[in-house]
């Protein structure tokens, strides 16, 4: 049910931001290497995936940080931490956890599929 995920569709532009940088053609962002083409001599850039899912576990942890800190302000009563921020912090947390669980659960049955393959 869609009304469980209010900030689905921040996790959606997340993903599309994430899609172009890999798409753009002169893309110098972190998870981008430059591999020189075959025929034309043009730098071509190329997702280093192993960088970009780092990227994405570290963004995951650093959201579930900084949830796990609002509440624990909001508990201290701490001025400036009102409830709604903190749930709402909580809900990022937990919708950018389920979402780096669903590729994970995509990257070991790719990889099952992979190994179950005839030689």
């Amino acid at each position: 049910m869609v009304s469980d995920r209010p900030d689905i569709n921040q996790v959606l532009s997340q993903m599309r931001n994430m899609q172009s940088q890999v798409q753009a053609p002169g893309a110098s962002e972190p998870g981008i290497q430059k591999i020189a083409g075959a025929d034309d001599g043009q730098a071509i850039g190329r997702a280093d995936f192993a960088e970009m899912l780092k990227n994405a576990v570290d963004n995951v942890h650093s959201l579930q940080k900084e949830a796990t800190q609002l509440a624990q302000s909001y508990e201290r009563g701490d001025d400036g931490v009102d409830l709604p921020q903190v749930m709402i912090g909580l809900q990022k947390s937990s919708v950018s956890f389920e979402a780096m669980t669903q590729v994970r659960n995509k990257l070991v049955d790719a990889y099952e599929k992979i190994m179950n393959m005839p030689i």
